[in-house]
Protein backbone atom coordinates (compact mmCIF):
# COMPACT_ATOMS: atom_id res chain seq x y z
CA UNK A 1 0.00 0.00 0.00
CA UNK A 2 1.01 3.59 -0.93
CA UNK A 3 0.44 6.79 1.22
CA UNK A 4 1.53 9.32 -1.15
CA UNK A 5 4.93 8.79 -2.04
CA UNK A 6 5.22 6.59 0.62
CA UNK A 7 5.10 2.49 0.21
CA UNK A 8 3.90 0.89 3.57
CA UNK A 9 4.13 -3.24 4.40
CA UNK A 10 1.22 -3.46 5.12
CA UNK A 11 -2.41 -2.48 5.68
CA UNK A 12 -2.73 -2.19 9.56
CA UNK A 13 -1.99 0.51 11.15
CA UNK A 14 -1.57 1.69 14.85
CA UNK A 15 -3.57 4.72 15.45
CA UNK A 16 -2.52 7.58 17.46
CA UNK A 17 -3.47 7.65 20.97
CA UNK A 18 -2.40 10.82 23.52
CA UNK A 19 -0.53 8.81 26.50
CA UNK A 20 0.21 5.71 24.69
CA UNK A 21 1.64 5.95 21.64
CA UNK A 22 4.91 7.10 22.36
CA UNK A 23 8.18 6.14 21.27
CA UNK A 24 8.61 2.61 23.16
CA UNK A 25 4.82 1.52 22.34
CA UNK A 26 5.51 2.39 18.67
CA UNK A 27 8.96 0.33 18.14
CA UNK A 28 6.88 -2.53 20.00
CA UNK A 29 3.66 -2.49 17.65
CA UNK A 30 6.02 -2.11 14.65
CA UNK A 31 7.64 -4.78 15.54
CA UNK A 32 5.16 -6.91 15.98
CA UNK A 33 4.06 -6.28 11.87
CA UNK A 34 2.30 -2.58 12.38
CA UNK A 35 2.43 -1.25 8.68
CA UNK A 36 3.09 2.16 9.64
CA UNK A 37 2.63 4.20 13.26
CA UNK A 38 1.40 7.09 14.86
CA UNK A 39 3.00 9.69 17.09
CA UNK A 40 0.93 11.15 20.02
CA UNK A 41 -0.75 14.05 18.91
CA UNK A 42 1.92 17.24 18.86
CA UNK A 43 0.24 20.94 19.34
CA UNK A 44 1.30 22.80 16.50
CA UNK A 45 1.21 26.08 19.06
CA UNK A 46 3.64 24.10 21.35
CA UNK A 47 6.09 23.57 18.45
CA UNK A 48 5.78 26.91 16.95
CA UNK A 49 6.28 28.29 20.73
CA UNK A 50 9.36 25.59 21.22
CA UNK A 51 8.20 24.56 24.09
CA UNK A 52 10.78 21.28 24.87
CA UNK A 53 8.01 19.03 25.88
CA UNK A 54 6.08 19.03 22.81
CA UNK A 55 9.26 18.87 20.79
CA UNK A 56 10.31 15.23 22.74
CA UNK A 57 6.38 14.11 21.59
CA UNK A 58 8.47 13.74 17.53
CA UNK A 59 11.24 11.30 19.24
CA UNK A 60 11.50 8.77 16.59
CA UNK A 61 14.00 5.96 16.03
CA UNK A 62 14.64 4.44 12.69
CA UNK A 63 13.43 0.63 13.40
CA UNK A 64 9.74 2.33 13.58
CA UNK A 65 10.04 4.47 10.28
CA UNK A 66 7.70 4.94 8.34
CA UNK A 67 6.21 6.91 11.18
CA UNK A 68 3.48 9.54 10.60
CA UNK A 69 3.83 12.63 13.57
CA UNK A 70 0.25 13.67 14.26
CA UNK A 71 -0.35 17.48 15.01
CA UNK A 72 -3.15 19.50 16.07
CA UNK A 73 -4.31 22.99 16.23
CA UNK A 74 -6.68 25.08 14.73
CA UNK A 75 -4.69 28.13 13.25
CA UNK A 76 -3.90 27.76 9.48
CA UNK A 77 -0.77 29.74 9.20
CA UNK A 78 0.66 28.42 12.63
CA UNK A 79 -0.32 24.56 11.00
CA UNK A 80 1.54 25.79 7.98
CA UNK A 81 4.65 27.30 9.41
CA UNK A 82 4.85 23.92 12.05
CA UNK A 83 4.56 21.55 8.83
CA UNK A 84 7.50 22.67 7.09
CA UNK A 85 9.65 21.63 10.13
CA UNK A 86 7.78 18.66 11.17
CA UNK A 87 8.48 17.43 7.36
CA UNK A 88 11.96 17.46 7.70
CA UNK A 89 11.22 14.49 10.77
CA UNK A 90 7.83 13.04 9.63
CA UNK A 91 7.49 10.44 6.67
CA UNK A 92 3.94 11.37 6.43
CA UNK A 93 2.25 14.40 9.04
CA UNK A 94 -1.31 13.36 10.16
CA UNK A 95 -3.83 16.20 10.91
CA UNK A 96 -5.89 15.48 13.98
CA UNK A 97 -9.36 16.65 13.58
CA UNK A 98 -11.42 14.00 15.98
CA UNK A 99 -10.06 14.22 19.51
CA UNK A 100 -13.16 14.31 21.64
CA UNK A 101 -11.06 15.60 25.08
CA UNK A 102 -12.61 18.66 26.47
CA UNK A 103 -9.92 20.33 27.03
CA UNK A 104 -8.65 19.97 23.15
CA UNK A 105 -12.13 21.43 21.65
CA UNK A 106 -12.09 24.03 24.08
CA UNK A 107 -9.55 25.65 22.11
CA UNK A 108 -11.30 24.70 18.87
CA UNK A 109 -9.04 21.70 18.23
CA UNK A 110 -9.51 18.47 17.49
CA UNK A 111 -13.16 17.37 16.80
CA UNK A 112 -14.24 20.83 16.89
CA UNK A 113 -12.99 21.37 13.81
CA UNK A 114 -15.69 19.25 12.16
CA UNK A 115 -17.79 22.26 12.87
CA UNK A 116 -15.83 24.34 10.50
CA UNK A 117 -15.53 23.04 7.22
CA UNK A 118 -14.21 26.21 6.12
CA UNK A 119 -11.39 26.50 8.70
CA UNK A 120 -10.52 22.53 7.51
CA UNK A 121 -10.65 23.88 3.22
CA UNK A 122 -7.79 26.41 4.99
CA UNK A 123 -5.88 24.40 7.30
CA UNK A 124 -5.74 21.69 4.65
CA UNK A 125 -4.66 23.57 1.61
CA UNK A 126 -1.95 25.92 3.59
CA UNK A 127 -0.94 22.32 5.27
CA UNK A 128 -0.31 20.35 2.01
CA UNK A 129 1.21 23.14 -0.08
CA UNK A 130 4.10 23.90 2.94
CA UNK A 131 4.61 20.27 3.66
CA UNK A 132 7.79 18.25 2.35
CA UNK A 133 5.68 14.92 2.87
CA UNK A 134 2.13 13.27 2.07
CA UNK A 135 -0.14 15.23 4.33
CA UNK A 136 -3.24 12.69 5.96
CA UNK A 137 -6.36 13.50 8.07
CA UNK A 138 -7.99 11.87 11.32
CA UNK A 139 -11.70 12.80 11.67
CA UNK A 140 -14.69 11.30 13.22
CA UNK A 141 -18.31 10.78 11.67
CA UNK A 142 -19.19 14.32 13.10
CA UNK A 143 -19.40 16.00 15.96
CA UNK A 144 -22.88 14.76 16.95
CA UNK A 145 -25.84 13.14 15.56
CA UNK A 146 -27.08 16.19 14.12
CA UNK A 147 -23.75 16.79 12.36
CA UNK A 148 -22.64 14.20 10.50
CA UNK A 149 -20.35 15.14 7.91
CA UNK A 150 -17.80 12.89 7.53
CA UNK A 151 -18.19 12.85 3.96
CA UNK A 152 -17.70 16.28 3.25
CA UNK A 153 -15.11 16.64 5.17
CA UNK A 154 -13.34 13.94 3.04
CA UNK A 155 -13.90 15.65 0.10
CA UNK A 156 -12.69 19.01 0.92
CA UNK A 157 -9.39 17.41 1.98
CA UNK A 158 -9.23 14.75 -1.06
CA UNK A 159 -9.51 18.76 -2.82
CA UNK A 160 -6.77 20.04 -1.37
CA UNK A 161 -4.54 17.18 -2.00
CA UNK A 162 -4.94 15.09 1.30
CA UNK A 163 -3.66 12.01 0.53
CA UNK A 164 -5.59 9.50 2.74
CA UNK A 165 -8.23 10.14 5.33
CA UNK A 166 -8.37 8.07 8.79
CA UNK A 167 -12.14 8.08 9.92
CA UNK A 168 -13.45 7.07 13.29
CA UNK A 169 -17.28 5.94 12.88
CA UNK A 170 -18.15 7.70 16.10
CA UNK A 171 -19.00 11.27 16.33
CA UNK A 172 -17.60 13.58 19.54
CA UNK A 173 -20.92 13.09 21.50
CA UNK A 174 -19.77 9.76 21.73
CA UNK A 175 -16.44 9.53 22.72
CA UNK A 176 -15.68 5.77 22.73
CA UNK A 177 -18.84 4.77 24.21
CA UNK A 178 -21.30 2.55 21.86
CA UNK A 179 -20.70 1.02 18.60
CA UNK A 180 -18.83 2.63 15.51
CA UNK A 181 -20.50 3.05 12.92
CA UNK A 182 -19.09 1.46 9.74
CA UNK A 183 -21.81 2.45 6.91
CA UNK A 184 -20.24 6.41 7.89
CA UNK A 185 -17.34 5.04 6.72
CA UNK A 186 -18.39 3.02 3.77
CA UNK A 187 -19.94 6.30 2.99
CA UNK A 188 -16.15 8.31 2.99
CA UNK A 189 -14.84 5.48 0.71
CA UNK A 190 -17.66 5.31 -1.93
CA UNK A 191 -17.39 9.38 -2.04
CA UNK A 192 -13.21 9.72 -2.70
CA UNK A 193 -10.46 8.16 -4.79
CA UNK A 194 -7.63 8.61 -2.05
CA UNK A 195 -7.25 5.72 0.83
CA UNK A 196 -9.19 5.51 3.23
CA UNK A 197 -8.88 4.15 6.42
CA UNK A 198 -11.14 2.41 8.76
CA UNK A 199 -11.44 3.02 12.80
CA UNK A 200 -12.97 1.84 15.25
CA UNK A 201 -14.04 -1.48 17.22
CA UNK A 202 -11.10 -3.15 15.70
CA UNK A 203 -9.79 -5.79 18.70
CA UNK A 204 -9.45 -9.06 17.14
CA UNK A 205 -8.73 -10.72 13.58
CA UNK A 206 -13.06 -11.05 13.24
CA UNK A 207 -13.36 -7.61 13.54
CA UNK A 208 -10.34 -6.63 11.44
CA UNK A 209 -12.06 -8.49 8.59
CA UNK A 210 -15.14 -7.23 8.95
CA UNK A 211 -14.16 -3.28 8.73
CA UNK A 212 -12.70 -4.40 5.82
CA UNK A 213 -15.14 -6.38 3.75
CA UNK A 214 -18.31 -4.28 5.16
CA UNK A 215 -16.57 -0.57 4.22
CA UNK A 216 -14.38 -1.92 1.47
CA UNK A 217 -11.89 0.10 3.56
CA UNK A 218 -7.98 0.13 2.06
CA UNK A 219 -6.68 -0.17 5.55
CA UNK A 220 -6.79 -0.15 9.09
CA UNK A 221 -6.19 1.61 12.26
CA UNK A 222 -5.85 -0.68 15.66
CA UNK A 223 -5.95 1.36 18.60
CA UNK A 224 -6.42 0.93 22.36
CA UNK A 225 -6.80 -2.85 21.68
CA UNK A 226 -3.14 -2.46 20.80
CA UNK A 227 -2.45 -1.48 24.88
CA UNK A 228 -0.69 -4.72 26.45
CA UNK A 229 -1.45 -6.67 23.08
CA UNK A 230 1.07 -5.70 20.78
CA UNK A 231 0.74 -9.08 19.03
CA UNK A 232 -2.77 -7.95 17.38
CA UNK A 233 -1.03 -6.96 14.88
CA UNK A 234 0.93 -10.45 14.66
CA UNK A 235 -2.61 -11.85 14.59
CA UNK A 236 -4.40 -9.93 11.87
CA UNK A 237 -1.60 -10.10 9.55
CA UNK A 238 -1.50 -13.75 9.67
CA UNK A 239 -5.62 -13.92 9.90
CA UNK A 240 -5.32 -15.84 13.13
CA UNK A 241 -5.50 -14.18 16.70
CA UNK A 242 -2.18 -14.43 18.27
CA UNK A 243 -1.71 -15.34 21.98
CA UNK A 244 2.24 -15.29 23.32
CA UNK A 245 3.48 -18.01 25.39
CA UNK A 246 3.97 -16.66 29.23
CA UNK A 247 7.60 -16.24 28.38
CA UNK A 248 7.19 -14.37 25.43
CA UNK A 249 5.04 -11.97 27.52
CA UNK A 250 7.54 -11.21 29.95
CA UNK A 251 10.19 -10.95 27.29
CA UNK A 252 8.11 -8.02 26.05
CA UNK A 253 7.12 -6.23 29.05
CA UNK A 254 10.75 -6.18 30.07
CA UNK A 255 11.38 -4.80 26.53
CA UNK A 256 8.59 -2.01 27.04
CA UNK A 257 10.08 -1.36 30.23
CA UNK A 258 13.54 -0.97 29.14
CA UNK A 259 12.52 1.12 25.45
CA UNK A 260 10.38 3.43 28.05
CA UNK A 261 13.56 4.04 29.91
CA UNK A 262 15.49 4.78 27.07
CA UNK A 263 13.34 7.52 26.08
CA UNK A 264 11.94 8.90 29.82
CA UNK A 265 14.18 7.65 32.82
CA UNK A 266 13.47 5.34 35.36
CA UNK A 267 11.81 7.75 37.69
CA UNK A 268 8.80 8.48 34.97
CA UNK A 269 9.28 5.10 33.05
CA UNK A 270 8.67 2.79 36.33
CA UNK A 271 5.09 4.93 36.85
CA UNK A 272 4.39 5.12 33.42
CA UNK A 273 4.73 1.43 32.98
CA UNK A 274 1.76 0.50 35.48
CA UNK A 275 -0.86 1.24 33.29
CA UNK A 276 0.56 -0.83 30.53
CA UNK A 277 1.86 -3.75 32.89
CA UNK A 278 -2.21 -3.78 33.82
CA UNK A 279 -3.39 -4.51 30.64
CA UNK A 280 -0.46 -6.89 29.50
CA UNK A 281 -1.38 -8.88 32.38
CA UNK A 282 -5.51 -8.70 32.31
CA UNK A 283 -6.79 -12.00 32.44
CA UNK A 284 -3.87 -13.81 34.04
CA UNK A 285 -4.55 -16.03 37.80
CA UNK A 286 -2.59 -13.11 39.52
CA UNK A 287 -3.48 -9.96 37.89
CA UNK A 288 -5.19 -8.84 40.49
CA UNK A 289 -2.22 -8.80 43.01
CA UNK A 290 0.71 -8.41 40.55
CA UNK A 291 -1.31 -4.59 39.78
CA UNK A 292 -1.52 -4.20 43.97
CA UNK A 293 2.31 -4.67 43.92
CA UNK A 294 2.63 -2.94 40.88
CA UNK A 295 1.62 0.34 42.40
CA UNK A 296 4.16 0.58 45.01
CA UNK A 297 7.16 -0.31 43.49
CA UNK A 298 8.86 2.76 42.28
CA UNK A 299 12.63 0.91 40.67
CA UNK A 300 13.23 -0.89 37.67
CA UNK A 301 15.13 -3.83 39.71
CA UNK A 302 11.73 -4.48 41.39
CA UNK A 303 9.59 -3.70 38.51
CA UNK A 304 11.96 -6.21 36.29
CA UNK A 305 12.07 -8.91 39.29
CA UNK A 306 8.25 -8.92 39.98
CA UNK A 307 7.48 -9.33 35.98
CA UNK A 308 9.92 -12.25 35.71
CA UNK A 309 7.97 -13.89 38.45
CA UNK A 310 5.12 -14.38 35.67
CA UNK A 311 6.91 -16.70 33.50
CA UNK A 312 7.26 -19.13 36.59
Amino acid sequence: MKIGNVELKNNVFLAPMAGITDLAHRRICKRMGAGLVYTEMVSAKGLYYKDEKTRLLMASHEDEKPVAIQIFGSDPDIMAEVAVKVSEEADIIDINMGCPAPKVVKNDDGSKLMLKPALIDDITRKVVAASKVPVTIKIRKGWDNDHVNAVEIAQIAEKNGVAAIAVHGRTRDQFYTGKADLDIIKAVKENVKIPVIGNGDIVDVASARHMFEYTGCDAIMVGRASIGNPWIFKGILSGEDYKPSREELVDVIKEHYKLLIELKGEYVAVREMRKHVSYYIKGLPMATEIRRRMNEIDNKDEAIEMIETLGL
